[in-house]
């Protein structure tokens, strides 16, 4: 089901959080005079949506405690796994543009390779979403080995909160179009 946004939604909405470092890459489209991807464009709808998901970006995405490259890993791996388009491509694309990861479809194919963070938080992810009330003890264990309690409360959250955002945009059919590369650097 798709829901429509007319410009002047788009703009009054976005006129809130236009300062909100949370929406740079969507400034980003905006100052080239494109609207801000899809999934933003809905949450205009409800202003006060667009407003909430700023906040939990300064706690979590793309602010927080944990480095960005665990945190895209775990963006990628629930993406991927919730068959969610819009956010699997365009955090591929972000992680592209910012050089954070090479390949990450392949890399979370294949995390043996990975340090034992990002692997951890790759299988943390696959457990919590088939079972999150069972991890298993050694996964535990190593969750504890590896991160803080203050990092496994902000992993946790945006285990959960990614599969809220994979979940909101399959239900509204949230596609993505390859905005965030229109944000690479042209080689010169």
């Amino acid at each position: 089901m798709r829901v429509t946004v007319s410009p002047d939604q788009i703009r009054a909405a976005f006129e809130a959080v236009k300062d909100d470092p949370s929406f740079d890459e969507s400034r980003g489209l905006w100052e080239r005079g494109r609207p801000p991807v899809e999934m933003l464009q809905a949450m205009c709808l409800r202003p006060e949506i667009l407003q909430a998901f700023a906040g939990f970006g300064h706690s979590v995405y793309p602010g927080g405690i944990l480095e960005r490259r665990v945190k895209e890993l775990v963006i990628i791996t629930a993406s991927r796994t919730n068959d969610c388009q819009f956010c699997t491509n365009s955090h591929c694309d972000l992680v592209d543009i910012a050089d954070i990861v090479d390949e990450p479809l392949v890399v979370i194919d294949h995390p043996e390779d990975l340090v034992a963070r990002e692997r951890i938080a790759i299988a943390y992810t696959r457990a919590a979403m088939h079972d999150s009330n069972s991890i298993p003890a050694t996964l535990a264990r190593e969750l504890h080995e590896h991160f803080t309690d203050p990092e496994l409360v902000e992993l946790s959250f945006l285990i959960g909160y990614i599969n809220m955002l994979n979940l909101f945009n399959n239900l509204l059919q949230v596609r993505y179009n390859g905005e965030y590369s229109l944000l690479r650097p042209v080689a010169g």
